[in-house]
């Protein structure tokens, strides 16, 4: 038989606000366990929550970007949820009136695939803390900083059928609540994570098999394992006559397998009902129209005007704008350089590179347009070449605006060797020692140049014009 996978995401992000979503409490990583929390954060009896108003203004640009219905008229709700990472034993959220309500997103995935993924609703609710489980013994402490930070949580339709869409749709979410400028996304700090529903039916039919849930998923990689692995469970499953139990599973990236934490709840299990304490919230026209004239320009709009402003292929340009931060420093670099292209493929080829080899966040990247500008006027009037310039751009990489590169070209001898005399005279040397290679040459083995440029390069350190090297080779040669 074959099987259908069909899932739903629900996306957690935690808004970029300085404090938190009921109290002043700062939402700050880190920091010493349970310092960042208060007697509302922890809901001691008494304290009363009051609502941030950044918190509302950055979950209404998110609604307004992902292509939402507004909802005028909302409100929250307590979902009781008896866990020891809240400890007021509930969770202010938001289930009968949310804030936003059938969006949509268009993704495309790496094999050009375009798709229209719907969103279910968006909701503001507080975040749990953290359980810290001992590695020395059957020990678990709470850590309530977390508590209380601002979140949105995005409910997809069950709109995916593989893990390409899936991430897709999540790349396409984290650029643009980037570019928003409501959240920072960093993964690796929870400040963006999904649950992912999943089930399994044969390919046809029409209703939903029964769905698990991998709770808290951190990183696109673990998402992709997470997926392979919970289809590949329920169809073999399925196949030796067993049923799927409808669960909450914990995903764990160092075994690549996922455990059943608890059977899955539903709504009424969490016995909602309306938050006394906060009265509902009315969103003029006025306040959208406004919002809606301060969005920014997007990666899906910015990609379209590179290409027809810069000549960037359509590859190139979904690239440089996935992140906004990169989108800068291309647009920037290439405004004060003058080449575009050059700026781009240098970003691709070498800074990509560096950003993964470091496991660095793309936010975080702190290149300096200025300094960019004039590495790629050294390339590019041929003061350096690209062999050279491979390692003097991780220097600039990891430099300041204050860098100046034509100190460092000098002080570090790296500019092109353009004397004929030297370049005359490392050729001599090299053919002089190696006569075999002379004579397979003269015998029509042609590759055989490739290994004269090579020693050649080698001994100028790099620093040749490797077009002048080949013509000096080529004409030494046809001397011999």
């Amino acid at each position: 038989m074959t099987w259908e996978t069909v899932m739903g995401l629900e996306v957690h992000v935690e808004l970029a606000t300085k404090s938190k979503i009921f109290c002043s409490c700062t939402t700050e990583f880190g920091g010493e366990a349970n310092t960042h929390c208060c007697p509302i954060c922890t809901g001691m009896p008494g304290t009363l929550p009051v609502l941030n108003e950044k918190v509302l203004e950055f979950a209404l640009k998110a609604g307004i970007a992902l292509n939402c219905d507004i909802t005028r008229y909302n409100k929250f709700d307590r979902k009781n949820y008896f866990y020891p990472d809240l400890p007021k034993a509930y969770q202010i959220s938001q289930l009968y009136f949310p804030f936003a309500k059938n969006g949509k997103v268009e993704i495309t995935t790496k094999s050009g695939e375009k798709k229209t993924i719907g969103i279910h609703e968006i909701h503001m609710e507080e975040d749990a803390g953290k359980l810290i489980h001992s590695p020395f013994g059957d020990a678990t402490y709470a850590d309530y900083n977390r508590c209380g930070v601002p979140l949105i949580e995005i409910v997809s339709e069950p709109d995916f059928r593989g893990s390409d869409e899936v991430i897709a749709y999540l790349e396409q979410v984290k650029s643009t609540l980037e570019y928003l400028g409501v959240s920072d996304c960093k993964m690796q700090e929870g400040s963006m994570r999904a649950d992912v529903n999943l089930s399994v039916r044969p390919v046809g039919s029409k209703e939903f098999g029964t769905r698990t849930e991998m709770k808290n998923i951190n990183s696109f990689k673990a998402i992709e394992h997470a997926i392979e692995f919970e289809t590949k469970r329920q169809i073999e499953l399925l196949e030796s006559g067993g049923r799927v139990v409808q669960q909450t599973r914990r995903w764990d990236d160092n075994k690549s397998k996922s455990y059943a934490m608890r059977s899955k709840e539903n709504a009424q299990d969490y016995r909602y009902f309306p938050e006394p304490d906060i009265p509902p919230i009315s969103v003029s026209e006025e306040r959208l129209a406004a919002l809606k004239a301060e969005q920014p320009e997007l990666a899906g709009p910015k990609k379209l005007r590179y290409i027809e402003q810069f000549g960037l292929s359509d590859y190139h340009a979904s690239i440089i704008t996935l992140n906004k931060n990169i989108a800068r420093i291309f647009e920037q670099t290439a405004e004060l350089c003058g080449e575009p292209k050059e700026v781009c493929n240098w970003i691709i080829g070498n800074a990509m590179y560096l950003i993964n080899e470091r496991s660095m966040e793309l936010g975080d990247v702190s290149l300096s347009p200025r300094v960019f500008a004039e590495f790629i006027k050294a390339i590019t009037s041929g003061k350096i070449n690209k062999s050279v310039g491979k390692t003097l751009f991780e220097v600039i990489f990891d430099s300041d605006d204050s860098f100046d590169i034509d100190k460092y070209i000098a002080d570090n001898q790296l500019a092109v060797i353009d004397d004929d005399g030297a370049i005359y005279e490392v050729v001599q040397a090299i053919i002089s020692a190696n006569p075999q290679s002379v004579e397979q040459y003269k015998e029509g083995k042609t590759k055989v140049m490739a290994f004269f440029v090579g020693q050649c390069m080698r001994q100028l350190k790099g620093k040749a014009n490797p077009d002048k090297v080949n013509k000096i080779i080529v004409e030494e040669l046809a001397k011999q």
